[in-house]
């Protein structure tokens, strides 16, 4: 009878643990989903800010042709979810390189339709920056649940391993030099 009661608690437990383990696992797809609706937004605005800006800067070519070719593998389909991460990283950097060569052109900044353009690609950048930090807040849920006794031993059973929070590249970590912004 001891053991019988033995085992019920713990089937229980493995019960509660494997259902907690599926609703980390779930909760990290579902973020990553809200995150890669705010990319496709942010794929969908780069062909019009690409159209914009070419009218302008023919010899930026070479950059804006790196954004498209980005955009082309980002909404391919082909990328595991790691992958989306690491393209949309090199993304973010080559918009940042846009902007930064659009201040050579006077009259592009002046165009009622690149500012449009630029408000949006603000506005959805910041959505972008919220569903990252969401995603980063499930995905350091479920490494939690993954890594911490008696859940990962269920965890190794079930084949679940840690996940990669988004990072943001090295790059973007250094201070701005706000003199040079004035300088430029």
């Amino acid at each position: 009878m001891t053991l019988l009661i033995i085992a019920a608690v713990l089937a229980l437990l493995a019960l509660l643990l494997y259902n907690g383990l599926i609703r980390k696992k779930n909760e990290v797809e579902n973020a990553f989903g809200g995150m890669d609706v705010q990319l496709k937004k942010r794929y969908d605005l780069i062909p019009n800010i690409v159209a914009t800006v070419q009218q302008y800067a023919s010899h930026e070519r070479e950059l804006l042709e790196k954004v498209t070719k980005l955009r082309a593998q980002a909404v391919s389909g082909d990328l595991s979810n790691d992958e989306k991460v690491a393209v949309d990283n090199q993304i973010s950097g080559a918009i940042r390189g846009i902007m930064v060569a659009v201040e050579n052109y006077p009259d592009l900044k002046a165009s009622e339709n690149f500012l449009n353009l630029q408000r949006t690609l603000n506005e959805v950048e910041s959505q972008i920056s919220a569903s990252r930090r969401a995603y980063n807040a499930a995905v350091t849920d479920y490494n939690n649940g993954v890594e911490t006794f008696p859940a990962n031993l269920m965890a190794g059973m079930m084949g679940l391993q840690r996940k990669p929070v988004f990072e943001i590249p090295e790059a973007e970590r250094a201070n701005v030099n706000v003199k040079d912004l004035f300088n430029g």
